[in-house]
């Protein structure tokens, strides 16, 4: 799918029904700007609804519709490219794309990029079955409920870290929904909106799960340290027109 300039190219049925395999399988373009070229920003994202969706041939959602805001203000040409989460920071950590987006600060994402302005700020949840009665942070409830987080994220790598009792590697906030739903986790750690929409897409009521704040969070983009080496005013540049961004779009 091409987007050029606030247009887009038709498809027949045969090529919706190839790019929707494509997003899973992590082909799936994106390209704005006037100039595609040695100076075309690269930024790698995941399917993650609400912040990155994929809709009837078109990538939103609130994350890209702001990375695109920033990058328009700028007149920088860019591309996104969606795909596994693991592969959208892999790409970044072996200098192949210039960044990826959102994603939350850490040190080992440190060690290759460098966060911007955050883009979105979001509650990050510990969501349980009705029936599970726990402080899900105690210690002794550590090893005897079953936790759960979207594999690979920062989230399950974070409980597996603290000797959380993680039982399943579900690959996205849908799958992890259906999890605690039937009963095969007690609890999971998830932001509020993301975890949000799976529930309304469910059809499932939004109090039925009982919820705890963990903490709130900031998710913005990773640019590559490569890449702002060899461009040091852009940082700069991207966080004044995305506070601009987020103004403009309350």
């Amino acid at each position: 799918m091409i987007l050029d300039s606030g247009n887009s190219t038709s498809m027949t049925r045969k090529s919706e029904k190839s790019l929707a395999t494509a997003v899973l399988t992590g082909l799936l373009l994106v390209v704005s700007g006037t100039a595609l070229g040695a100076d075309r920003l690269l930024l790698a994202t995941q399917l993650w609804p609400p912040y990155q969706t994929y809709d009837q041939g078109k990538m939103g959602g609130i994350a890209v519709e702001r990375v695109q805001c920033a990058l328009q203000r700028m007149q920088q040409p860019y591309r996104f490219t969606m795909t596994r989460w693991d592969k959208a920071q892999l790409l970044v950590e072996s200098n192949r794309m210039d960044g990826f987006f959102t994603g939350s600060n850490n040190a080992s994402r440190n060690k290759y990029a460098v966060f911007s302005t955050p883009v979105i700020n979001e509650d990050l949840t510990w969501f349980m079955a009705p029936d599970v009665s726990i402080d899900p942070e105690d210690e002794s409830a550590k090893y005897q409920a079953r936790y759960g987080a979207k594999f690979n994220s920062s989230k399950w790598l974070y409980l597996k870290k603290n000797g959380y009792n993680v039982v399943k590697k579900p690959r996205d906030a849908d799958v992890l929904l259906q999890m605690l739903w039937q009963g095969e986790l007690d609890v999971v750690l998830e932001y509020s909106g993301v975890f949000e929409h799976s529930i309304k897409k469910l059809g499932i009521p939004m109090d039925y799960f009982r919820r705890a704040h963990r903490s709130k969070k900031d998710l913005g983009v990773h640019f590559s340290r490569q890449f702002l080496k060899q461009n040091p005013a852009f940082l700069n540049t991207f966080n004044s027109a995305m506070e601009r961004c987020k103004k403009s779009s309350l």
